[in-house]
Order: C-alpha cells, then structure tokens, then sequence
C-alpha cells in the first residue's frame, strides 16, 4: 500500500518540475545540435561527428549556418536551459 502514495508523489513531481530539470545536459545538447545539423553544419567535434555525421554539411562556421527565426529562439531556449542546468560547455 505504500507503493501508491510514493509512486502519486513521482508522477507529481515530474509534471510539476521545471522544464529545464526535465531535461538532462546531453539531450539539450542532442536537441540543441539537432537543429544545427538539420541546417547543415559540419561538425568539428568527435562527439558531434559521431552523433550527427557530416554527411551533406555545408557550413563550417556556426556563424554562417543559416537559420530561421524559429530556429535562433530555439537554440536560444535550450542554451538558457543548458545554463541553468549548469551544463558544461
């Protein structure tokens, strides 16, 4: 009977977190990258490479990967959260 007082607490407690806890350091990063590769960045990074490939990139230089409005307010967001998480850069 215990159970389900403790497991009421959980479901509680992940739907009221903030969105930034809910959201670990590497998956911001996968998120936040995402975006990047999509756009057509060539990565530098062994993680990067091994994650996303360069298959396809044109760009070398995140500062001349075009992105949309929608997009720059998404990368924006996610680093405001990776920064709250203390995420290392």
């Amino acid at each position: 009977m215990l159970l389900r007082p403790l497991l009421a607490c959980l479901v509680l407690t992940a739907a009221t977190a903030p969105a930034s806890a809910q959201f670990p350091c590497d998956e911001l990063w996968g998120e936040r990258n995402a975006v990047y590769k999509a756009a057509g960045y060539c990565f530098k990074t062994p993680r990067g490479i091994r994650a996303f490939g360069n298959a396809g990139c044109q760009y070398d230089e995140l500062a001349d990967v075009p992105l949309s409005a929608r997009d720059r307010a998404k990368v924006a967001d996610i680093q405001r959260q990776e920064r709250a998480n203390n995420c290392p850069r």
